[in-house]
């Protein structure tokens, strides 16, 4: 669906760099981020006991799972640049096409890189030795500290190393996504090995928790929010090669191996605190692994969840160019974030103007939670969009090559449908200021869309 041009025969294309192994570090990779350390604590603070902490454990992975399943059919069939801005453009047309990626260009990828970047400077004040970065390094005209200088530079840093190659990008994550299992294995070696641990722990019961189907709810957004990163491989289906094979082995494997990963540490915190330890605990993970090792033990753990997140802000970064990308290809956003680096061959403006935006937000300051809330509405209702497309391709192109076929359909695909509106639902009601913020930037891009509609039927004239 690109928009003819004379140059349209010689400008540079985006290079197909990724492979098996690169797709899958973008899986694992995006997802393991800080939440495995962290949600074990508002887990167990919603629902009072282990088993019900591995029940939502369970149903998110699942439910994540699935997506990941029905995203491999929609990522083998449509294998181009901007993946959800593809499946939707192609099923619902193109005003809903551009009002998800203007809400993912100007909310969901700036705000998530914030929250990256919020939570890993957060992470690294932890280390006595950058207990600084809450200091104001100036006032005039503005106030800020040093922790947003160090979100903006870490926001630079792996902008720089996404532009100037998608394959040193793939490197990179493929590298530190396998530091990063490697550490994650380590704290589950090391919790099992502790001497005072016991199997009794997983009978232990928090008696404060919400409880309920409210609190189990709330375990179960703590467990997606989790797993949540899954879908930004199909961002980058167009640089990946054999995408017909690669997008589906990656996600399926990607996916199952990280609720493998998540089940063995929360076993291996939960053997070595009990339930009440868990719930009050600020950082579980930290203060299992310090009680078998020490101090230096709970900063291993810190130093591993800081590295995960620079691998997940790398993904971030990676998918979060390719749906303006798109978009702009097809006419209906400026030119100029349609180019392709003549050398290094990335949406190279794309990646500038989506790191300007993050910079932006970081610059205006905020916490890690309005972050948080700002991206994690449009996240889900776009989930919900993109999910549903699968029904509109089966009934309106039945005869089209499906390199893939999502198990179990229509029950699957159904079942990612109807968790990502509830979950919308509940994303909605639980923080009415921000989802209402959230609704009123999309709706803002109906304009957008209809001036560059226009300018694009003028340009085709």
């Amino acid at each position: 669906m690109d928009i003819p041009s004379k140059n349209s025969q010689v400008r540079p294309e985006l290079a197909r760099d990724l492979g098996l192994s690169h797709a899958g570090a973008v899986v694992v990779g995006t997802i393991i981020g800080s939440g495995i350390f962290l949600v074990p604590t508002e887990m167990m603070q919603a629902v009072g006991s282990a088993r019900l902490v591995y029940l939502a454990w369970m149903v998110g992975g699942l439910l994540s799972f699935f997506g990941a399943l029905t995203y491999a059919e929609l990522g083998a069939m449509k294998p181009q640049a901007g993946g959800e801005y593809v499946y939707v453009r192609d099923a619902y047309g193109p005003l809903a096409g551009f009002l998800y990626s203007w809400t993912w260009f100007l909310i969901a990828k700036p705000a998530s890189i914030a929250t990256v970047t919020t939570g890993l400077v957060r992470i690294l004040e932890t280390f006595p030795v950058f207990s600084f970065f809450s200091h104001a390094c100036f006032a005039h005209p503005f106030t800020l500290n040093y922790g947003q200088l160090v979100a903006i530079g870490a926001t630079v840093l792996i902008s720089w190393l996404n532009y100037v190659g998608v394959r040193r990008a793939g490197d990179f994550q493929f590298l530190f996504t396998l530091l990063k299992v490697a550490i994650i294995l380590g704290i589950v070696a090391v919790g099992f090995s502790y001497s005072r641990g016991t199997w009794a722990n997983f009978a232990t019961e928090f008696t404060g928790a919400k409880g309920g189907v409210a609190g189990f709810f709330a375990a179960l957004v703590a467990a997606l929010w989790a797993y949540d990163g899954w879908n930004d491989l199909n961002m980058v289906a167009g640089e990946i090669r054999n995408p017909q094979r690669n997008i589906p082995l990656s996600l399926i494997w990607g996916v199952a191996t990280v609720g493998a990963l998540y089940i063995l540490v929360n076993a291996a915190v939960q053997y070595v605190l009990p339930a009440a330890a868990m719930a009050g605990s600020e950082r579980p993970a930290s203060d299992a692994v310090a009680l078998v090792l020490g101090g230096a033990g709970a900063s291993l753990v810190s130093a591993g969840m800081a590295l995960s997140m620079l691998v997940t802000l790398n993904g971030t970064i990676m998918s979060g160019a390719r749906v303006p990308f798109a978009a702009a290809r097809d006419g209906y956003f400026f030119q100029s974030i349609a180019e392709v680096h003549p050398r290094f061959r990335t949406p190279s403006v794309s990646i500038v103007v989506q790191c300007g935006l993050a910079i932006v937000l970081l610059l205006l300051g905020g916490s890690f939670r309005q972050f948080f809330s700002l991206a994690i509405f449009a996240e889900w209702m776009f989930y919900m969009i993109a999910g549903s497309t699968l029904f509109v391709f089966r009934r309106r192109e039945p005869q089209a090559e499906r390199p893939y076929r999502v198990w179990g359909y229509p029950v699957v695909p159904a079942l990612v449908v109807l968790a990502s509106a509830a979950l919308l639902y509940y994303t909605f009601s639980d923080n009415l200021k921000s989802s209402a913020g959230g609704c009123l930037a999309i709706l803002a891009g109906v304009p957008v869309f209809y001036f560059f509609a226009r300018r694009r039927a003028a340009a085709r004239k």
